[in-house]
């Protein structure tokens, strides 16, 4: 078959043919129809998931949609024809954090589709049962590869922060894969969403899915235009970027009780907190890791009900997929992108 393969942390992808694998034990066979493509990836590859030599080389993907076609032994829950979406997350199923729906927090984890094993970069992928999710009726499947980490991060998100009718969140980085559904699923929640990014199309994109308003982050004026909205400050802000200066930006203008969301990991990124002002105003700073499998389907739901509109922007084939990155290294792609994959390509 043929794929796009990772022989070094930090490098590029390379198109080439590699042999289809094979389910093992508890495991299935998909063919994949799309996968999605966003920045999470290029984090890992870049290493910052893990970078065990012994793991590449490494076929990534992990907004994985297709069928399957074969079936390992013992793997439950699956037929052969059934449409599936992949979960990120290779966890045990057997902790006290799996057993609450809590699988980010797996005990026993063993790593990331796309970074531990192979993903949906290819022609097949292979993966446990466990970590394979029915595909919404109806729904296409290149909007579907939104759905396992765009679209279904923002749901867990918006249960971390509590986020509901009254509040207003402000979203920076609100025009990216995470970010544009995110402004979304906000709106589900119940709340009214203020839109932070970098350029006019990416503005004008989150306030067609609900924004109030939306700002460039490199106005010198974007603290009093948020404070005009907020003059008290917000309730909710969730930062997407992960810069020192966004990661200030939304502390500075939480209002009282107001929730700070972090969700990148990148390394040696920090921020300064005042104490002080953590108690006096009783502030809270959450980490949000990805989703449990739960969430994931609720997501989907809101997905099949029209509730959440997914929003990938640019398609190419998998032997293309390289465009796509450099769209993400210039911060020029709207929402996610999506490989298709037909036969051959």
């Amino acid at each position: 078959m043929y794929a796009q393969v990772l022989h070094e942390w930090g490098g590029e992808v390379v198109y080439e043919e590699v042999s289809t694998p094979v389910p093992g034990a508890g495991e299935a066979l998909v063919k994949v129809e799309a996968c999605g493509v966003g920045l999470t990836v290029l984090n890992y590859m870049q290493g910052n998931m893990g970078r065990r030599p012994e793991d590449l080389p490494r076929i990534p993907g992990h907004e994985v949609v297709g069928k399957v076609v074969e079936l390992g032994v013992g793997a439950e829950g699956l037929q052969v024809g059934d449409r599936v979406m992949a979960y990120f997350y290779l966890t045990c199923g057997r902790c006290d954090f799996c057993r609450l729906a809590h699988e980010p927090l797996c005990r026993n984890f063993q790593g990331y589709v796309g970074v531990a094993r192979d993903g949906g970069y290819a022609e097949y992928m292979t993966l446990p049962a466990a970590n394979l999710l029915p595909v919404p009726d109806g729904v296409p499947p290149v909007e579907a590869t939104a759905i396992p980490d765009a679209i279904a991060t923002p749901f867990h998100v918006s249960h971390r922060a509590g986020i509901g009718p009254g509040d207003l969140v402000v979203v920076v980085g609100a025009g990216g894969g995470v970010g544009i559904h995110m402004v979304q699923m906000a709106r589900v929640f119940g709340a009214e969403v203020i839109a932070i990014d970098l350029g006019e199309e990416k503005l004008r994109a989150t306030r067609e899915v609900g924004a109030v308003a939306a700002f460039d982050f490199s106005s010198p004026d974007l603290l009093d235009a948020v404070h005009s909205i907020a003059p008290l400050g917000v309730s909710v802000a969730i930062d997407l970027v992960g810069k020192p200066e966004t990661l200030s930006f939304c502390q500075e203008i939480l209002g009282r009780r107001g929730r700070m969301v972090f969700l990148t990991t990148f390394p040696g990124i920090t921020t300064e907190v005042s104490p002080r002002r953590m108690v006096l105003e009783e502030l809270t700073l959450i980490g949000s890791r990805y989703t449990s499998r739960w969430e994931l389907l609720k997501a989907a739901q809101l997905v099949a009900e029209g509730r959440i509109k997914p929003i990938v922007s640019s398609v190419v084939p998998l032997a293309r997929v390289r465009e796509l990155h450099e769209r993400l290294r210039a911060g020029t792609l709207l929402g996610r992108g999506a490989i298709v994959l037909e036969e051959g390509t």
